[in-house]
């Protein structure tokens, strides 16, 4: 007979050897287990939306979020042409949104935001319709706001905060020119120029309500012509920078320097100087836009919404997100505490979003960029004052692109302008090279090109391609 302790310790070795082959057993069976939950593709390049796709599978575990950091607008264009590889969610600008819109690219979420309307500020809220019908929900703003640099403005013996009406910007902008600095830099910025005709009360561009038939009117709009006589003066007397590209290097140079003073710019721009200049911190101040008459008004300059894509197999679930997102809470919090400007007005109207006087950095660390000014409360009124009639095309995307190779070319002529008459003013100065000779001058621009010139074509170029593309034209 056999010992029973030998005995005991085989069927121990056969009871632990089945306890394991079950728990394989059961750990291949859910390893092959089909992940049934919902999957939405989201594309967007919003800084804090994996952070959201998280904390939205939380309280809704029955759906996956895939987040594709895709942005460009050629992307989307090209998997609308292919017929696949399209998201279920897109975070898409609100210049670019009717676009998608008016091709039906878009689900139509009309009937899913009743009431929806008193959460948004007017401006954003608008940005996600057309023809009545809204195709997105906001998930930040871009109100104008005056930023400067206080110390520029100071040696000049300007307070930028006077500066109510163009006429005052101008008078300034000679102030700082005499202490060798601009007031602004353009080189021809298409989403500057079309927010300060917006600023203007222009109103060039109108879409039908079934989307069809245009109206564009840059040559005879009025505000598109108060701005462009404005800017004009201003480039004709150098009082602005058209040789530096906006977001250039050389650009934040120049900010950082003092070289260039100011900019009008959205209300997302305080952690972009806090990350382009830091240099800058404690100097820079944001004020009220000045407009032509003084008069209170004001435009957007920049935001994005979310939006449905019409192609998704899973509307339900993917506006679900867009809700979470964009609507709830916990989820405006989320993107506001990432830096994005907010489009709703619960939290405009907050007193921690209204009392903040720094500015995060990546490192998480808080900067009084603005010495102390609670720089907040100006641009939640900024965004109070943002006009709802303005109107984008429904190719905008094509026209933003088009800008710099039609009414860019009167910046370029004046760039070319400035170049020759400096050559000609050293020469005259009796200025040498290392090599003793003067300096070459270079080509004469040639005949003078205007903004109303670039304007013009502009309009041809743009009429043409709205034509070509099945649009009624008007």
């Amino acid at each position: 007979m056999m010992p029973r302790r030998r005995m005991n310790n085989r069927a121990a070795k056969r009871a632990i050897a089945a306890v394991c082959a079950l728990a394989a057993t059961v750990a291949l069976a859910a390893c092959g287990q089909r992940d049934t939950r919902t999957e939405l593709v989201v594309w967007s390049w919003e800084p804090s939306m994996s952070t959201l796709a998280r904390d939205f599978e939380k309280t809704n575990p029955d759906i996956r979020i895939t987040i594709k950091n895709t942005s460009g607008y050629e992307n989307l264009n090209s998997a609308i042409q292919d017929g696949y590889g399209l998201p279920d969610v897109a975070q898409l600008e609100y210049f670019a949104l009717p676009q998608y819109a008016v091709s039906s690219q878009l689900l139509d979420i009309t009937d899913r935001v009743d009431g929806y309307d008193s959460v948004y500020t007017p401006g954003t809220w608008a940005s996600v319709h057309l023809g009545g019908r809204v195709y997105g929900l906001p998930m930040d703003s871009g109100p104008m706001a005056f930023f400067y640099n206080e110390d520029v403005f100071r040696q000049a013996g300007v307070d930028a905060t006077k500066i109510k009406t163009w006429d005052d910007y101008y008078e300034a902008a000679k102030k700082l020119k005499e202490i060798g600095a601009y007031i602004a830099a353009d080189s021809g910025d298409a989403s500057f120029y079309d927010a300060m005709i917006w600023l203007a009360g222009g109103r060039p561009f109108h879409t039908s309500n079934d989307g069809k038939t245009v109206t564009i009117d840059l040559s005879d709009d009025a505000g598109t012509k108060t701005f462009t006589a404005f800017w004009q003066k201003m480039i004709d007397e150098g009082l602005v920078d058209t040789r530096s590209t906006t977001w250039s290097e050389s650009w934040k140079r120049k900010l950082g320097s003092g070289a260039v003073a100011s900019v009008f710019a959205g209300a997302w721009m305080p952690s972009l100087l806090l990350s382009d200049v830091p240099g800058g911190s404690g100097l820079w101040r944001v004020t009220q836009m000045p407009t032509a008459d003084g008069t209170p008004a004001n435009a957007e300059n920049g935001g994005s919404a979310l939006s449905v894509l019409q192609s998704s197999r899973k509307p339900d679930a993917a506006f679900r997100f867009l809700d979470y997102v964009c609507h709830s809470k916990h989820g405006i919090a989320t993107r506001v505490d990432g830096g994005s400007f907010p489009a709703d007005k619960a939290t405009l109207s907050s007193a921690a979003f209204l009392d903040k006087t720094t500015v995060t950095d990546e490192r998480g660390i808080a900067i009084p960029y603005f010495g102390g000014q609670r720089y907040n409360r100006v641009l939640a009124e900024a965004a109070e004052t943002v006009s709802t009639g303005y109107q984008y095309l429904p190719f905008e995307v094509y026209a933003r692109n088009d800008f710099s190779s039609t009414v860019g070319k009167a910046y370029d002529w004046s760039t070319a302008k400035y170049k020759y008459d400096q050559a000609v003013a050293r020469i005259e100065d009796g200025v040498v090279g290392s090599d003793g000779k003067p300096p070459k001058l270079p080509e004469h621009p040639g005949k003078r090109i205007a903004l109303t010139d670039g304007i013009a074509s502009w309009q041809k170029d743009i009429k043409e391609y709205g034509f070509n593309q099945g649009f009624t034209i008007e």
